[in-house]
Order: C-alpha cells, then sequence, then structure tokens
C-alpha cells in the first residue's frame, strides 16, 4: 500500500511540474494532450480549413479544441466519449459507449451522410493493470474505430489512431496498410517517454 502511495504522489509531483502541462493552462487547452495533436499536425499537415473531423474519444476535449481551431467556421468537427464534455464551439458533441451500437447511430445520424476527411481516436479503455486483458480491449477500441473509418472516410481521407504495443498490433497495422496507401508511426514529444501509447497515421484512403 505504502509502495502505491509514493507511486501516486511521484506522478502528482511530475504531472504538476510537466512543462505540457503549464504549458496548456498558460494557452488555455484542456489538457496537455493537446500537444500531441500539434505536434504531428505541425509535422504531417493534417488538419486544414472546412475539414469534417471526427474525434473518438475526445473527453475533456483538447483535441477536439485543436481540431475546431484549425479546420475553423466551414469546417466541423463531431467528438464522442463515454465521459461528459464542456462544449467547444465549432464541435458537436456525442456522449456515449462507441462500443455500444445506438451510440454508433447516433453519431452517424449527427454526420447526416457527410464524408469525413480525418478521424482522430485518442481512445483507451480504462486500465486495468492486466496487460493482456488492457492490451484486448484497447486493440478491440482500435479496431472498432478503424472500420468507422473505412465505412465514414472519404477517398483520400486520413486517421490518427492510438495504439498500444502489444498482441494484435501489428495485425492491425496490416488492416491499416490494405485500407490506406501509406501507414506511419509518430510518437510525438509530448508523449510521455515511458507510455506504452504509440500514434499510426494512416494518410490516402483508398476507394472502396
Amino acid at each position: 500500500m505504502a509502495t502505491k502511495h509514493k507511486s501516486n504522489k511521484s506522478w502528482i509531483h511530475e504531472h504538476i511540474n510537466d512543462a505540457y502541462v503549464l504549458a496548456a493552462r498558460a494557452d488555455g487547452w484542456r489538457s496537455r494532450a493537446a500537444f500531441k495533436l500539434l505536434q504531428i499536425d505541425e509535422k504531417d499537415h493534417l488538419l486544414r480549413p472546412g475539414m469534417c473531423v471526427v474525434d473518438l474519444g475526445a473527453a475533456p476535449g483538447s483535441w477536439s479544441q485543436y481540431a475546431a481551431s484549425r479546420v475553423g467556421a466551414g469546417g466541423r468537427v463531431y467528438a464522442l466519449d463515454l465521459l461528459p464534455m464542456t462544449t467547444i464551439v465549432g464541435v458537436e458533441f456525442i456522449q456515449g459507449d462507441f462500443r455500444e451500437a445506438e451510440v454508433l447511430a447516433r453519431l452517424e445520424s449527427s454526420l447526416a451522410g457527410r464524408k469525413v476527411d480525418l478521424v482522430l481516436s485518442d481512445m483507451a479503455p480504462n486500465l486495468s493493470g492486466i496487460a493482456d486483458s488492457d492490451q484486448a480491449r484497447m486493440a478491440h477500441l482500435a479496431e472498432l474505430a478503424l472500420d468507422f473509418a473505412q465505412r465514414h472516410l472519404k477517398t483520400g481521407g486520413d486517421m490518427l489512431l492510438k495504439l498500444f504495443q502489444g498482441a494484435g498490433y501489428m495485425e492491425l497495422r496490416v488492416q491499416m496498410q490494405q485500407a490506406f496507401e501509406k501507414v506511419q508511426t509518430r510518437k510525438p514529444e509530448a508523449s510521455r517517454g515511458r507510455s506504452a501509447e504509440s500514434y499510426v497515421l494512416a494518410r490516402n484512403k483508398r476507394a472502396a
């Protein structure tokens, strides 16, 4: 118990003094995660004015914030998360579990047949600490996100998907390589070095 308490104190100390946490507060972002998307966008030029973007696993909203700032008034961001999220101008938010058909149907209804330019997925399960179980649930979420992208992205559209290294990782990459022209891995500086997360960037969706 003492070890867990010490670990929690260490995380809190690191978080409070994290340069990206401080920068997020100073710049008005909802969380430090904004800098992950910002850094990938600066490198790969994902977001442009007028785009239609879907942000899966959006709460507390920093990716949606950043995306909305880049697509501008002529664009649209659709965000979804199991947790509540306070309003962001230019973002339509749906609260619910992406794994449930009814929630997915609500998101599809909001799109009203509009094809999507970019799918963002920062989704991750609540971690149990059991590596195999956590990896299986992460892979399941990633598969659902990829299925959504395959059905709703326009030809030539892009996807940015968070993945954990482990079982199912390479299989999912193969599926993405079949669906997109180019698949690359990104580990932005704002992603903590000890984190198992990486981002897979899939570009130029192939025609169905």
